[in-house]
């Protein structure tokens, strides 16, 4: 019995989070992988896959680590979740990069998800046992420039979701699994535009490509968030103190669309069959969904940042994200800061929801801090 409430209640929760109550939102299992980890990001609308290399490249683009400039970067991140309504589960993380040499780079992270601590009771109400469930992922990356302007990256990762219960006859299981990240990034030399200079940049990060999981024996599998990002931007650089940069991104889950199902007999009326394999399942979510091409449109999600960076020192952001109503429906607004000293950084955000759909995130102020040693490469 207790078990089986637990089940119930935690599924719910880790499938259905990004969801909430949109039917035609997909939901995967691990979603944690896609909670953006930095402030840097969080204060430019939670994009990143086309922004200025930092370390937290990782999480949206980890091509960028051949274009960092300080030879080790090292970054903390902590962020709240669902402050207003518990105060216990958080995402944390820890990543460091190291430059090898002009063309190549390689970096290691670690993201943690707790859920705090849930007390599991019995049928009377009797307390029998705190279980702390978790998630984290270490991942590795490897990056080289192909040319002056242009690099790659391939990551490797492994994931563990822990929800096993430690009574008897529990059916849910922990979960070990891995998946890969490939990743480019394009940046162009600095050009002259009269009163300016400028740089283009842009890029894409097909994440967490990697097998199906089930978190019981016997139960049905999930798709991880195999996710891609594609986006680009431009620097305005004003002089040597003052840069704007304007960046675009978007994002769509390499996942099945949930079709639309007989409720008496369970075959699929509308779109495709959903249960595939996961390579299969990558391809198919180009054209399965149960509305056609329209649909499909409606699955990327997009995201709009600017940042103002003085001297190096100081930098003011703001940004914006949509989803569709139909796919989840988040949409909200953020605003960030970030200063810079001698060899470190701090960057806060803040996010404000404009959607009628609860934000985890909403309320919340972010911290990200970052340390930088070694040799900077001038001209980047």
């Amino acid at each position: 019995m207790i078990s089986k409430l637990y089940i119930i209640f935690l599924l719910s929760f880790i499938l259905v989070f990004k969801a909430f109550s949109q039917e035609r939102a997909i939901t995967t299992a691990a979603p944690f992988l896609l909670i953006v980890p930095d402030a840097r990001a969080g204060g430019m609308g939670d994009i990143g896959v086309s922004t200025a290399t930092d370390v937290y490249s990782q999480h949206h683009n980890p091509a960028k680590y051949a274009f960092s400039e300080a030879q080790f970067n090292v970054g903390v991140n902590y962020t709240p979740w669902m402050r207003q309504l518990i105060n216990d589960v958080f995402l944390g993380g820890f990543t460091f990069a190291n430059r090898l040499n002009e063309r190549s780079a390689w970096a290691a992270s670690l993201k943690y998800f707790t859920f705090g601590e849930i007390q599991l009771t019995d049928i009377n109400g009797n307390p029998i046992a705190i279980e702390k469930p978790n998630e984290l992922a270490i991942d590795g990356t490897y990056a080289m420039k192909l040319s002056d302007t242009y690099s790659m990256g391939v990551t490797l990762r492994y994931i563990r979701s822990d929800f096993a219960l430690k009574v008897e006859n529990s059916e849910l299981k922990t979960i070990n699994s891995i998946a890969v990240d490939i990743s480019g990034y394009y940046q162009s030399n600095e050009d002259y535009y009269g009163d300016f200079s400028g740089k283009w940049k842009g890029g894409f990060n097909i994440s967490n490509i990697g097998p199906k999981v089930r978190y019981t024996d016997g139960g049905s599998e999930n798709f991880i968030p195999t996710n891609l990002k594609i986006g680009g931007g431009f620097d305005f650089i004003i002089d040597e103190y003052n840069t704007i940069s304007t960046n675009l991104e978007f994002n769509k889950l390499l996942v099945p669309t949930p079709p639309v199902r007989d409720p008496q007999t369970g075959e699929v009326i509308e779109g495709k069959e959903d249960n595939v394999a996961w390579v299969k399942g990558i391809f198919q979510s180009f054209n399965d969904a149960p509305d056609g091409f329209s649909e499909e449109l409606k699955e990327f999600t997009w995201g709009l940042g600017t940042e103002y960076l003085y001297d190096k020192s100081f930098a003011l952001r703001a940004g914006y994200f949509n989803e569709n109503d139909l796919k989840g429906a988040r949409k909200y607004f953020t605003l960030g800061a970030g200063f810079k000293f001698k060899s470190s950084s701090i960057d806060i955000s803040y996010l404000f929801n404009s959607s009628n759909i609860n934000n985890p995130l909403e309320s919340t102020l972010r911290f990200s801090l970052a340390f930088n040693f070694g040799d900077l490469y001038e001209g980047y």
